[in-house]
């Protein structure tokens, strides 16, 4: 043997999670963990009901590849009922084990050796893994805090990441972790960049119905000859809080749905039998089940965001998802997010993300002063964590 075994070279220089250490000290202190993004209490009764009678009836092997036609057709239903996108659940819409199978499908299934791909950062740290394992690169373009309050993109920096080797746009809107949802104009920017260019768009947008403030999400595959060219991601995990079934579907053009497929069909084949009815009927539910859902959040989002200026830190309100980020260097001077994520526990019993992780290498230092806080628990965990926080204070 030549060389030791070991991770393949696409995968060097991705360590072992910040996640899993940060978990481990929620643990060993008996913190509140607000660093993972899911949540500690269940979603709606007829869902979990209905996966438990299709157990119980027996729909535990393979569904078909593509997913079972009932929840293609009601994803078909939700795309055109909330954004007015019509899709054939045939060949147009493809279910997945949760959307990080399908954003990897698509990458891994649509990208070359040596193609790049330009995403927003900070960003889901799954994006990055993805793009190096399909051999191309990621050219980041980082969103940063502005005046009016919410962090956003520089136009310029936009459109000087695009060379001649630019395949892809990968966009999460609502945005992890910033909170930002894209603005329409914002969105024009860069669909009239990927149209000039010839780009395919991947949207991700699994925070679709967790909005706050009366703030609108405009998916990109909703403005003019976007449609073709985007394949938009979504899950029944944050919609449903049922983040543990992996149920997700990738919606787009048939022919980068079928690449899609290509890809992911490698990796599990198929899964979730007796979830996937149970989605379908969540996606059913009425308007006011997704109103409430947010506006829950929304309340938990104001006592946390309060309890953090309070206890002097410096949160930047989030318009969407259940994450928000604070600058801490009030606190701590020299700005080591991951020194305060790591004290934390013990001197405040919380347990936050340094968001400095959720960057690439060559731009950690924009986010080492920024910590990032889920708000996706139950309102008594919420209310003792901005407790434990003003008592920090």
């Amino acid at each position: 043997m030549s060389a030791p075994f070991g991770v393949t070279s696409k995968l060097q220089g991705f360590g072992a999670s910040i996640f899993a250490e940060m978990t481990a000290l929620a643990i060993s202190t008996g913190a509140i963990n607000l660093g993972q993004g899911f949540p500690d209490y269940d979603g709606p009764p007829e869902v979990l009901r209905l996966a438990s009678e299709q157990i119980e009836a027996g729909n535990n092997q393979y569904p078909p590849g593509i997913g079972l036609p009932d929840l293609r057709a009601a994803v078909s239903e939700h795309q055109k009922r909330f954004w007015n996108l019509s899709y054939d659940p045939d060949d147009e819409i493809l279910i997945t084990m949760g959307a990080t199978e399908a954003l990897a499908g698509a990458l891994l299934g649509i990208l070359n050796n040596g193609d790049e791909v330009i995403v927003f950062e900070p960003l889901f740290d799954t994006y990055a893994g993805c793009i190096a394992l399909a051999g191309a690169m990621m050219v980041p373009v980082t969103l940063r805090p502005s005046a009016s309050g919410r962090y956003e993109y520089d136009p310029a920096e936009l459109q000087n990441a695009v060379s001649s080797r630019t395949r892809m746009i990968l966009l999460n809107s609502p945005h992890n972790p910033t909170g930002t949802v894209f603005t329409k104009s914002e969105l024009q920017g860069i669909a009239r960049l990927a149209i000039d260019n010839d780009l395919i768009v991947i949207s991700d947008e699994v925070y679709e119905h967790l909005l706050f403030d009366n703030v609108v999400h405009i998916p990109i595959a909703t403005l003019p000859n976007m449609q073709d060219r985007t394949i938009t991601i979504s899950s029944g995990g944050k919609s449903f809080n049922t983040t543990g079934w992996k149920i997700g579907w990738a919606c787009g053009p048939a022919s980068l749905i079928h690449a899609t497929r290509m890809a992911k069909q490698l990796f599990t084949f198929a899964g979730g039998s007796p979830f996937q009815p149970a989605i379908a009927a969540g996606l059913r539910l009425p308007d006011a089940y997704f109103s409430s859902l947010a506006a829950d959040l929304q309340e938990k989002r104001d006592v946390l965001h309060d309890a953090l200026v309070e206890s002097g830190l410096s949160p930047i309100r989030p318009s969407g998802t259940y994450f928000i980020t604070a600058d801490i260097r009030a606190r701590r001077t020299d700005g080591d997010g991951l020194a305060f994520c790591r004290s934390l526990p013990t001197v405040a019993g919380i347990v936050a993300i340094p968001a400095s992780v959720l960057y690439s290498p060559q731009n950690e230092h924009e986010g080492r002063h920024l910590v990032r806080f889920a708000f996706c628990k139950q309102r008594a965990t919420i209310e003792q964590a901005a407790s434990r926080l003003r008592s920090w204070s």
